[in-house]
């Protein structure tokens, strides 16, 4: 038995499809640079192996949510240009500084605090000033705008930042033909415009997320950046499925059975009895819980491919372990269990565990924890470098 196979429990990532979905997405923003979002480790794929297959198919540009993400894929060695954007007062603005990292600044606070570290570190920081267009989280409000476009070009006159970017984010880019979608668009064009005209030349003005990209061409401007369609999942079922997007899910989480036993009609299945055997029945004890980031909220709905059939969850899913009905059939223990994939082989997808969890494919993915190793293959021409983590 191999490696892989012996695992109690293995998230395989296809680095060949994550290219492919960047090569597809480039497609569909033609004339846009790619930005690859690897916040959250990769969504729960590996940051650094999943920025480097990003790299290699064309994307200019990497991105995360805080600088420690940032910071961590330039200690891997990850060159070019990475942004990060979820700040608090007393970041580490001079460590982003030294690693030549572009930083979001969404009001006066950050902009002092960046400014303080730049003049400790003695070079300009690289600063994109945040608009925020109407989803109302980070980002400066137009009411503020001016004041922050004064202060960032004395501030780029003095030489102490350099304003790379103006940019901002959709509330609902995931709803084709929500209102709010041509809103945002004025809005953000009505700030770049504002700001533009009072001297700031930025490189890139972005606004497009993976919906966005998809379904809005006219939000593409210079950058898009597209997170969880580069792993190859669908932002919305409205929007379609991967297949309907040209992409291709990118994780397959899998775990071997770890027993197959027989139990009379009537006994009762995990805690609370919530499932209670109909007749004689076999049972599979599948060796991953919430612990390992499978939903509890699946308990007795989540699917799962074992021995050629789709089974569902029996009963609660515990911190480590959860139990499926196998009707009568008897595959040996350590026979491939396999939670979701692309669905090639019938197999359940995230999406269909985001159903029976009552949630996102953006949850299922991101939330498998690094108890499970990630095995790293590429496409047909098998592992790429065993098992990490």
């Amino acid at each position: 038995m191999n490696e892989t196979a012996s695992l109690r429990a293995r998230a395989e990532i296809d680095l060949a499809a994550l290219r492919a979905n960047v090569r597809v997405l480039r497609e569909r923003a033609a004339g846009a640079q790619l930005m690859a979002v690897v916040k959250s480790d990769g969504y729960g794929h590996g940051a650094v192996p999943c920025a480097r297959a990003a790299r290699e198919a064309g994307a200019t540009w990497l991105g995360t949510a805080t600088p420690h993400e940032a910071l961590a894929l330039r200690a891997a060695g990850l060159d070019g240009r990475i942004m990060c954007w979820l700040w608090t007062p007393g970041g580490p603005w001079r460590e982003a500084i030294d690693a030549d990292i572009d930083v979001s600044v969404s009001g006066m606070w950050a902009l002092r605090e960046v400014v303080a570290a730049a003049d400790g570190a003695g070079r300009p920081a690289r600063i994109q000033l945040k608009a925020d267009t109407g989803l109302g989280r980070s980002g400066c409000q137009p009411a503020d705008w001016p004041e922050l476009v004064t202060e960032a070009l004395a501030a780029e006159r003095a030489g102490r930042v350099k304003v790379t970017g103006l940019w901002s984010h959709f509330a609902c880019a995931d709803e084709p033909g929500h209102p709010s979608i041509a809103a945002q668009l004025g809005v953000y064009r009505d700030m770049v415009a504002y700001a533009e005209k009072e001297g700031v030349e930025p490189e890139v003005r972005h606004l497009a997320n993976s919906p966005a990209t998809l379904t809005v061409p006219e939000a593409h401007f210079d950058l898009v950046r597209t997170g969880i369609a580069m792993y190859g999942i669908s932002p919305a079922p409205e929007l379609g499925t991967p297949a309907d997007l040209g992409l291709r899910p990118v994780m397959t989480l899998a775990a071997s059975v770890a027993l197959v036993k027989d139990v009379p009609a009537g006994h009762g299945i995990s805690y609370g009895h919530h499932y209670t055997t109909s007749a004689e029945t076999t049972l599979g004890l599948i060796p991953v819980g919430y612990a390992d980031g499978v939903p509890r909220h699946a308990s007795g709905t989540g699917p799962v491919l074992v021995d050629g059939k789709v089974r569902t969850v029996a009963g609660r899913v515990a911190m480590d372990q959860f139990v499926v009905d196998l009707d009568g059939d008897r595959p040996e223990p350590g026979a491939e269990a396999v939670l979701f994939g692309p669905g090639d082989r019938g197999e359940p997808t995230a999406q269909d565990w985001a159903d029976a969890a009552g949630t996102i494919a953006y949850e299922i993915v991101t939330r498998i924890g690094t108890r499970v190793p990630r095995v790293y293959v590429d496409g047909a021409a098998g592992p790429t470098g065993g098992v990490p983590r």
